[in-house]
């Protein structure tokens, strides 16, 4: 099961997850920031303000939800890197060094989603391609949901398209590979209404603003 909420000042949990839980995150929400230094300088990177300001709002979203889920002060929560699955570097899955609870995010433009759960976890929330991109992104995927691509509308061809990508993104994400190992291509998930079943995993769309596609993926 997974529940959604909108996080802000005034709503926030007060104990662990006993399901996936996905939280949305619109811009600033009157938290001073709470980034380490790779944050920091992350943050600093980006050329726009709204992509600095999202950025700064999920991450530190970040701790303040582990803090309140975890009965912790948020600026004693510590974020690190798993080691990657593929290559074994400091590159996988984000993760709260030992605490029984396990987060993914996603930011994109002026939006974020944060997931929580106590199993692995990955959400991902992307703006819609414009129509004519689809088929040339669509190559990444697997055969079967290019065969599913093809075969639509070409006004279809984006939200199909973006129901797929955030789908696997967000498994893979929670399985740690990311998009470097050849899952894109792999992992079949379906472009239709209701996510291919992945064996050990719950898969699910995310309800998502006009113009945007979310999912979330959990383990069993």
């Amino acid at each position: 099961m997974i529940e959604t909420s909108r996080f802000g000042v005034d709503a926030l949990p007060d104990e662990p997850p006993r399901v996936a839980e996905v939280w949305a995150v619109r811009g600033p929400q009157g938290y001073a920031p709470l980034l380490d230094a790779d944050e920091q300088r992350k943050a600093e990177a980006f050329r726009r303000a709204r992509d600095r300001e999202i950025y700064t709002a999920a991450h530190t979203a970040v701790r303040v939800l582990a803090g309140a889920y975890l009965g912790l002060d948020p600026q004693e929560v510590r974020v690190v890197r798993e080691d990657c699955p593929g290559c074994g570097g400091p590159h996988g899955r984000p993760a709260l060094p030992g605490a029984p609870l396990h987060f993914s995010l996603s930011h994109t433009r002026d939006l974020a989603l944060l997931a929580f759960a106590p199993t692995p976890v990955g959400v991902d929330v992307e703006p819609l391609p414009a129509e004519d991109l689809v088929a040339d992104v669509a190559t990444a995927l697997h055969p079967q949901e290019q065969r599913e691509l093809s075969q639509l509308p070409v006004s279809e061809g984006p939200s199909a398209f973006a129901r797929c990508w955030t789908r696997k993104e967000a498994y893979l994400k929670g399985t740690g590979e990311g998009l470097a190992g050849g899952g894109l291509s792999r992992t079949l998930v379906g472009t239709g209404p209701h996510p291919v079943p992945v064996p050990g995993w719950t898969l699910a769309d995310v309800r998502a603003p006009q113009g945007y596609a979310a999912a979330v993926a959990v383990r069993d």
